[in-house]
């Protein structure tokens, strides 16, 4: 069956650590996913989308191709994918926050290591070769790539290796297989990508629309609203104290002349101690609340 071209198509992992956080995110723009069991499409009920779960490493191919406008994947499949390609057709639109994890050369407990030079003339085994041999080619290391698609924490034990280079969350894998980190390959988390094929107008509309949703769930999650009450002769420090926030609204309290009400989106977490600095600064009836829509 032939994709319907009317409506837009959003590439995401099937199974998988950034499957269910991608499709909250959707959710949580406003999207009411038709979800059905081991299905490799859901319909959008609300919105003129339709998603196609695929694996991970197949997402980059289906948006630089067209097949599908948008996808969600992790930056260290994106780089992987990349690095095989002579020109991107894709771009990458933002960074999502979530998915975090990290690409790391892992050495067993019993191997000195004492830096890149280490690796010279040695095995590595991993599922990222490019990767790695960016990572090799930058340090002017020569040693050899062996390309493992899964169990990579086995290589070193069963000798195919004598270094992994494998993604990283907590760790806890690693050191089940008796490996512990020591360089640092590639810093990752999921990000969203727009093809770089061009859409029609009616299409180039819906896609505003979705960005437009994503966008203001992004801008929530760190953001807060702010209110506070501060005389005038305070002012000036109290905004500066303020994280992230831009143009505060200040409105005089009735009755009470010298005295204003301080309101503001801060695009930065607030920490206790921000808090008590704006105290000290001579902030009152402070009030911090979360934010659930935004409309940028």
């Amino acid at each position: 069956m032939l994709a319907d071209r009317s409506r837009l198509h959003i590439a995401l992992q099937k199974s998988g650590r950034l499957s269910e956080s991608s499709q909250q995110l959707l959710r949580d723009a406003g999207f009411r996913i038709q979800t059905t069991k081991n299905s490799l499409t859901a319909g959008v009920e609300n919105f003129p989308a339709e998603l196609m779960f695929v694996r991970d490493d197949d997402i980059p191919t289906f948006v630089s191709d067209g097949v599908c406008e948008f996808g969600i994947v992790g930056q260290n499949v994106l780089e992987e994918f990349a690095l095989g390609q002579a020109e991107p057709k894709y771009e990458v639109l933002a960074e999502l926050g979530f998915g975090r994890c990290s690409l790391k050369l892992a050495a067993p407990e019993s191997l000195t290591y004492e830096g890149p030079q280490s690796l010279a003339g040695t095995r590595i085994a991993t599922s990222y070769p490019r990767l790695t041999e960016r990572f090799l080619r930058e340090r002017g290391v020569d040693a050899t790539v062996v390309k493992m698609n899964g169990a990579v924490e086995l290589a070193p034990r069963l000798q195919i290796a004598n270094f992994v280079c494998d993604l990283v969350s907590t760790g806890a894998t690693l050191e089940a297989n008796g490996l512990r980190p020591v360089e640092t390959v590639l810093e990752s988390q999921a990000v969203l990508l727009r093809t770089r094929k061009p859409l029609d107008e009616a299409r180039s509309q819906i896609a505003a629309g979705l960005l437009s949703r994503v966008d203001g769930v992004l801008a929530t999650k760190e953001s807060k609203y702010i209110m506070l009450n501060a005389t005038e002769d305070s002012l000036e420090q109290i905004t500066a104290i303020l994280p992230g926030a831009e143009a505060p609204t200040i409105l005089p309290l009735h009755g009470r002349p010298g005295h204003f009400a301080v309101h503001a989106v801060c695009q930065e977490s607030i920490f206790w101690e921000t808090l008590q600095k704006l105290k000290s600064a001579g902030a009152s009836a402070i009030l911090v609340v979360p934010i659930e829509k935004m409309m940028m």
